[in-house]
């Protein structure tokens, strides 16, 4: 038989029993044809290649992630993502969704990629109602029905909706799911399900749900797992204590790692490579680490040709020179070389092309002064507020409550040593803002501003003076979208994304590089956090817990009521 790539003398990784064993691969037409101790010199090959000393695993998959939060469209996330050995995603693209809908999804999948994208149809957009934040676009029963058939589309993506899952029979994301389990009932169906435990727990699993990927400790790793959910491991989970639950309990057919969301300057240093290491450096085993990032992914989501080294199986594979430290020596996508150790990632020859609406979707308007005034009633020195609290791991907040002085009828903010934060309905449907306040945020005289707050993506400013807030806001008004931090009356940083106000087209060192640059400046502006952009992003995020805020003010995030930003019973 003529085969296209013989490779000898190679460690493979053999994920049925995990072990590596020397072996030779025949691979012809895209797939691996033969794998054995055997010489296969008696095949006729193309090219051959000597691996004596290198390690072969299969490619990276990652089942649960968003392209969004990388900031690049899929043609151009496909290059960096090779470069990592990860060659297969299951993208759940809700935020390309929230801003766009149906549209936006559909431009996504339209893209020409080397890196294979299946998709998770987004179930949550808007995350929770438009009643509490307002989006762009809208998946609803339709929506669902027109993807379904998709050939890319296999799963379900996270269900958000904490209230609407739990207690809300006729709510629109169970509408979905009784939906997709009448119309798909082998789909997998996937949850987003924080600090969830008993009777709770039971309630999304009653409404399909089989999959968690939200931040875990040991406790809710052991109770989740015994109950029957998988487990999918983001950074935040991959913790010494986590990883000893795994381990000590022999949990490695339930979980996989995964991404989840990783920024475009994070992306600069690796992707799902990175969290397979603070794995093993947590001690999981390197061979369970493999295992749990390529076979176990790949039987949650169905996927019948990839995941492990064996014959019929598409041939995506990566040669590693060092085993312990998952030093990636080159990248196979269906056989070919796609990437090589101390190469440029590869580019699409042309920048995207999007629709020209994409690249002018920001409809809000200048912040002025009086938009910042706060009014008090009564003749009072002081309130009682509501304030969200930042925590320095995780994107979790608490609620607060604190003293803020009030000076001329108006609250003073600016000398509360809090920070404002504003969301501003920024599609031309309402023209809401949201008003808040938030502690262990910034210590400086600054502002931070963007259009990249979770998932509804319009216009939040969060600052301690007003000068900045104004300054950065009108800036991310002029760049159509991004992330601005002003410091003192002056520009600190920028990080254009122009696409919706999410993305940008330019490449991963560019796009990185005006990232790290905003992250600094949030750091010198006192920002703690063990990711300081995401921590910033996420204080919109409804379904996240505990208090959060969208265009029409702060929530409690399980109970969806609306929390007011002066306490009324003082």
């Amino acid at each position: 038989m003529q085969i296209d790539l013989l490779i000898e003398e190679a460690f493979v990784f053999n994920v049925f029993i995990k072990t590596f064993e020397k072996k030779n691969i025949a691979i012809a037409n895209e797939k691996f044809y033969f794998i054995s101790e055997e010489n296969l010199r008696y095949l006729q090959s193309k090219k051959k290649l000597n691996a004596q000393g290198k390690y072969i695993i299969p490619g990276f998959i990652d089942i649960h992630m968003h392209i969004e939060s990388s900031m690049i469209p899929p043609s151009i996330f496909s290059g960096v993502a090779l470069s990592y050995g990860v060659t297969t995603v299951v993208a759940d693209s809700h935020e390309i969704a929230n801003v766009f809908g149906l549209p936006g999804m559909e431009a996504f999948m339209q893209e020409t990629t080397d890196l294979d994208i299946f998709y998770a149809i987004p179930s949550s957009v808007p995350s929770t109602t438009p009643k509490l934040e307002t989006t762009g676009g809208f998946i609803g029963v339709n929506e669902i029905n027109s993807l379904l058939n998709h050939p890319r589309v296999i799963a379900l993506g996270e269900a958000m909706n904490f209230k609407g899952i739990t207690d809300e029979l006729d709510s629109l994301i169970r509408k979905i799911l009784k939906e997709v389990q009448e119309k798909k009932p082998l789909m997998p169906l996937e949850g987003h399900i924080p600090r969830v435990s008993g009777e709770i727990l039971a309630k999304f699993m009653y409404a399909g749900l089989t999959a968690d990927h939200t931040q875990q400790t040991p406790e809710s790793i052991l109770e989740k797992i015994t109950k029957g959910i998988f487990l999918e491991l983001q950074k935040k989970s991959i913790t010494p204590e986590n990883i000893q639950i795994v381990v000590d309990h022999n949990l490695y057919e339930h979980v996989a790692i995964i991404t989840d969301d990783i920024m475009a300057d994070d992306l600069l240093a690796g992707h799902l490579d990175n969290n397979i290491r603070l794995a093993v450096e947590c001690g999981m085993p390197v061979e369970e680490a493999i295992y749990i990032s390529t076979y176990t992914p790949a039987r949650r989501m169905g996927f019948q040709d990839r995941g492990a080294i064996a014959s019929g199986f598409l041939a995506d594979f990566i040669i590693m020179d060092n085993l312990e430290k998952i030093t990636i020596e080159s990248v196979y996508k269906k056989g070919k070389c796609v990437h090589q150790k101390d190469t440029n990632i590869t580019y699409p020859p042309t920048k995207p092309s999007f629709p020209a609406y994409f690249y002018d979707s920001i409809q809000c308007k200048p912040l002025a002064e009086a938009d910042l005034h706060i009014s008090v009633e009564g003749n009072l020195d002081s309130v009682i507020c509501n304030v969200i609290q930042i925590q320095e791991i995780g994107t979790f907040t608490e609620h607060v409550q604190r003293e803020v002085p009030v000076k001329n009828g108006r609250l003073d903010w600016e000398n509360s040593n809090l920070s404002l934060i504003l969301v501003m309905e920024r599609y031309g449907k309402n023209g809401n803002i949201g008003y808040g306040l938030v502690e262990h945020a910034l210590k400086e005289k600054g502002a931070v501003a963007t259009t990249w707050a979770h998932d509804h993506h319009n216009l939040m400013i969060m600052g301690t003076s007003t000068e900045d807030i104004l300054l950065a806001q009108h800036k991310v008004l002029d760049l159509n979208g991004g992330y601005v931090v002003s410091k003192r009356g002056r520009l600190s940083a920028s990080c254009p994304l122009p696409i919706g106000g999410i993305l940008s087209d330019e490449t991963i060192y560019t796009l990185g590089n005006q990232l790290k640059e905003v992250r600094q400046a949030m750091i010198d502006l006192g920002y703690k956090n063990t990711n300081e952009i995401m921590s910033f992003s996420t204080l919109s995020l409804p379904v996240s817990p505990k208090l959060k805020i969208t265009d029409f003010g702060m929530m409690d995030v399980h109970t969806h009521a609306h929390v007011p930003l002066i306490e009324v019973n003082q």
